[in-house]
């Protein structure tokens, strides 16, 4: 006999309008902009090279902005309430980087469902999620809208 594992994540239903969530929260290390760099193909200086950013505006080598996006999905998944009740990832609808992240800070994730729109067809719902990246002095270093579907809960048997 197969048993599949219990969905740890919610199911659309459990969420409402105005509920937040914070994620654990995550230290960017230099290995992860290094990896990201060979990952992307993206190895500008200010990432990549310590001599070139120290004169470059912000002191210091700074992560890649997509890397702290990526970075953020990835702790939504382990805040457990997305974890196995995403079906998809639909749409960023506004992202703003608002401050560089640096090789040491710790970041988390505020979300706060805005809306939820019921798609059955689909077994399951829309949500609109407003997002906070914040660092460790809750200082919010990028922000935005994302859009997921999650599945409903499944009737019972």
């Amino acid at each position: 006999m197969t048993t599949l594992p219990k969905m740890r994540g919610m199911y659309f239903e459990e969420f409402e309008v105005g509920q937040k969530v914070v994620s654990p929260g995550r230290t960017i290390t230099e290995a992860d902009i290094v990896a990201f760099a060979g990952i992307s193909g993206d190895f500008n200086s200010i990432h990549t090279d310590g001599e070139f950013a120290r004169d470059a505006g912000f002191g210091q080598r700074v992560a890649h902005g997509l890397l702290g996006l990526s970075i953020a999905s990835g702790l939504l998944v382990r805040s457990g309430v997305m974890e196995g009740t995403v079906m998809a990832f639909r749409e960023i609808t506004q992202w703003k980087f608002s401050q560089p992240i640096f090789i040491g800070d710790t970041i988390h994730v505020v979300l706060e469902v805005s809306e939820m729109k019921s798609l059955p067809r689909l077994g399951g719902g829309s949500l609109l999620l407003a997002l906070h990246v914040q660092n460790q002095d809750d200082v919010t270093v990028m922000k935005g809208q994302w859009s997921v579907l999650v599945q409903s809960k499944p009737a019972a048997s």
